[in-house]
């Protein structure tokens, strides 16, 4: 794997970790932070998941 893929694959796992916990966030099964302004509104459900898909997109660029 060089180093390109390599690239793409870390930012891919990072965004759809951060997407994940945006999604979880916002539709309150995550409550950590407990301050965290996402907590159980809806458009993070939204803005999560987009942000998930995109870095799935990116894992699977990084394999081909």
């Amino acid at each position: 794997m060089n180093a390109n893929a390599m690239s793409l694959l870390l930012v891919g796992i990072v965004l759809l970790a951060l997407g994940l916990l945006f999604v979880g966030q916002g539709s309150g099964l995550i409550r950590w932070p407990a301050s965290s302004f996402m907590i159980d509104e809806t458009r993070w459900i939204y803005y999560g998941g987009a942000i998930a898909l995109a870095g799935l997109a990116f894992i699977i660029l990084s394999r081909r």
